[in-house]
């Protein structure tokens, strides 16, 4: 059987990793653009030079499992075409390209390592007093911000925002609010309509300056699946059956921010076990057994707020917050469990999740 995992974040890696280890007789292939294995859980840490992001994908996937360096172009009928011009035929594919970051001209996106990295040189070269705007108050953009502002307290940092945490309880809500004027971080309430070479735009008319613009709003997905006439929705995300297969290709699944499952939020937490659930349903397949349908229940959020402070809030399983919720150095250190075990599970295959609410 032959298995090509189009790319290599936390639902490819676990996919693949599982999948060697339930059918080692399975010939597997993973396509990435680029030979790392990136923590995008700490893309903030490599933007503030306080951590690296990177791990080189030999370390992280099964030594059977053959890696290929390459974008791919199009999935088609049992076949990946690679931009080299080459093609991998597959009796089964995963599609785990991710999502990914559309800014405005004159920001730099934080969603990959490429964007954190020229962020963490622009940010070097910055010098005193200079101003730096993060674009985006979702989680990404509340982690960009606070750990730039920790390292760098010589700098004016601000967050740009209509909401900020506003699917958080109302207490974890100040604590962030709370914990961000400690670190003197600016909270402008609007939207960002335009950026200027060093000038902000807002919706309101007002103009800001800014010496680097961070963009942290992750909310699109690349154009494969849409290319490739597998159907999508609107956002050109994939639509998928019960088990996480195509509705278009069955051969063909598609796990993380790339897939449209109700109930679901982009994050590792939810990339990890759809990831797992496919390489579950493929050694269910080779064995003449039915696919399950994919089941997943969340149990919390965690934020990092620069490396002492962070914030873990408890959700229902329905991804809802409930009113618990716990902030501090122990949070902080809750938070580098989840990221740590997040690494672990991509490289052993090992992921295990709540099953979903009873509907």
């Amino acid at each position: 059987m032959d298995i090509v995992v189009i790319g290599a974040g936390y639902a490819g890696t676990v996919a693949a990793n599982r999948l060697n280890k339930k059918v080692p007789d399975a010939r597997i292939t993973v396509v990435n653009p680029r030979g790392d294995f990136i923590e995008r859980v700490r893309l903030h840490e490599q933007i503030a030079g306080s951590g690296a992001a990177a791990r080189p994908l030999t370390e992280m996937l099964r030594e059977a499992i053959t890696i290929e360096t390459a974008s791919v172009d199009k999935i088609g009928d049992g076949t990946v075409s690679l931009d080299d011009g080459r093609s991998l035929n597959f009796d089964h594919a995963i599609l785990a390209a991710g999502s990914i970051a559309n800014p405005l001209p004159g920001a730099i996106a934080v969603d990959t390592w490429e964007g954190a990295e020229q962020a963490r040189i622009a940010l070097a070269g910055l010098p005193a007093g200079a101003t730096v705007t993060v674009i985006g108050g979702g989680l990404t953009g509340i982690e960009t911000t606070a750990e730039v502002a920790e390292a760098r307290p010589d700098l004016r940092v601000r967050l740009v925002s209509e909401s900020v945490a506003d699917g958080l309880s109302a207490g974890a809500q100040r604590h962030i609010r709370t914990t961000l004027a400690r670190l003197h971080v600016e909270i402008v309430a609007e939207r960002v309509a335009e950026i200027d070479a060093t000038t902000l735009r807002l919706r309101s008319g007002t103009e800001l300056d800014s010496d680097l613009t961070l963009w942290a709003i992750i909310a699109a997905v690349p154009e494969l699946a849409a290319r490739s006439g597998l159907a999508v929705d609107v956002d050109g995300r994939a639509l998928v059956d019960a088990t996480l297969r195509s509705v278009t290709d069955p051969r063909v699944f598609v796990v993380g921010d790339c897939a449209v499952v109700p109930g679901m939020r982009m994050a590792c937490a939810t990339a990890a076990p759809q990831g797992a659930h496919a390489a579950d349903t493929l050694a269910r397949m080779s064995k003449g057994r039915e696919p399950r349908p994919f089941s997943l229940g969340y149990a919390g959020q965690g934020i990092s707020l620069g490396r002492h402070d962070g914030l873990v809030q408890a959700t229902d399983r329905n991804d809802i917050a409930q009113r618990l919720y716990l902030g501090g150095p122990l949070a902080s250190f809750a938070k580098e469990c989840v990221s740590r075990y997040a690494a672990y599970a991509s490289r052993t295959g090992n992921s295990v999740w709540l099953s979903g609410p009873k509907r």
